[in-house]
Formats: C-alpha cells, structure tokens, sequence
C-alpha cells in the first residue's frame, strides 16, 4: 500500500485536506472505511481541521497491474507459494 499523498490547492490548503491513497485491490470494505475514519482523525489531530472537511479518495489497483522488483503482484505472490 503507497501511503497518503496531500493534494491541497494553497488557498484552501488549511481547511480542506484531499488525500489520496493508493493500495493494491484486496482489502474489505470495513478495512478501507477503518483507514478512513484513521487518516480523518490524525488530520483533526494534527492539523486542526473539522472532519467534515477531510476528503479522502482511494485508487485500487488489481495486483496484476502492480509491479515490484519487475514482477507483477501476483507473480510475486505464486513465487512465494513454491
């Protein structure tokens, strides 16, 4: 999973935090929301914003469209089957 990347345009940068997250496909619908309610808290925490303000947006990818290391997700996952 990348971790968090602020996208904020500077006037509203202090009101309203955009994040995006980009994970590899797999996870429940519960563990995302969980992530979710996470990041809104640690950004009320840290940064002083209503919650309300928080926009958070995730990007899935299908492991077959992930590489690292030059192979793909899900040859990385039949390698470590064997």
């Amino acid at each position: 999973m990348t971790i968090v990347n602020g996208r904020c345009s500077a006037a509203r940068e202090r009101k309203m935090p955009e994040i995006t997250v980009s994970m590899a496909e797999g996870r429940t619908d519960e563990q995302k929301a969980g992530m979710m309610r996470d990041i809104t808290q640690a950004l009320v925490k840290n940064l002083g914003v209503d919650a309300d303000a928080v926009v958070i947006q995730i990007n899935e990818a299908p492991l077959r469209h992930k590489m690292k290391g030059g192979k793909t997700f899900v040859e990385r996952a039949a390698a470590a089957k064997k």
